[in-house]
């Protein structure tokens, strides 16, 4: 009889996402491709954020209702939608990492944070923030969807 091999588990790597991809699954006119990308990873996946993505959500919703774009209502229900997936929240960034990536790449320390730990945890970030998505190519992390490096 032959022997039977558990069949191994591939499960989907961990992500870093920011707020400007939560915003997409907000606002009915807001959409783009990553941010649907990154909803589907989180089907099979998890992603995780530091500890300033809970306020910036937080911030463009209100800032979004005064607006007139999404009401409390939408606000609360999206509140708790994104309560239920799997986002881990990062509480221990490191400081001189944050401010050297903040300098080199002349980013807000805001966004260096996300940079950070997605160096720390090797793992892709998904974020539309254009000069985010510069310095983290120019460090060596992928962006969620992009094409892995071709071996020559």
């Amino acid at each position: 009889m032959p022997s039977i091999r558990p069949v191994p588990v591939v499960r989907p790597m961990p992500f870093v996402l920011d707020a400007s991809v939560t915003l997409c699954w907000a606002l009915d006119d807001e959409s783009h491709s990553a941010a649907s990308r990154a909803l589907d990873a989180l089907a099979s996946g998890t992603a995780c954020a530091p500890t300033l993505w809970w306020f910036e959500v937080r911030n463009i919703l209100v800032v979004n209702e005064r607006r007139k774009r999404i009401g409390e209502d939408e606000s609360a229900a999206f509140l708790r939608y994104i309560a239920h997936l799997p986002i881990r929240i990062d509480r221990e960034p490191v400081e001189g990492d944050v401010l050297r990536l903040a300098r080199k790449h002349q980013l807000a320390v805001y966004d260096a944070a996300y940079l950070e730990l997605a160096l720390r945890n090797q793992c892709p970030l998904a974020t539309l923030d254009a000069a985010l998505a510069k310095a983290a190519r120019a460090e060596g992390v992928p962006l969620l969807g992009d094409d892995p490096p071709r071996r020559s």
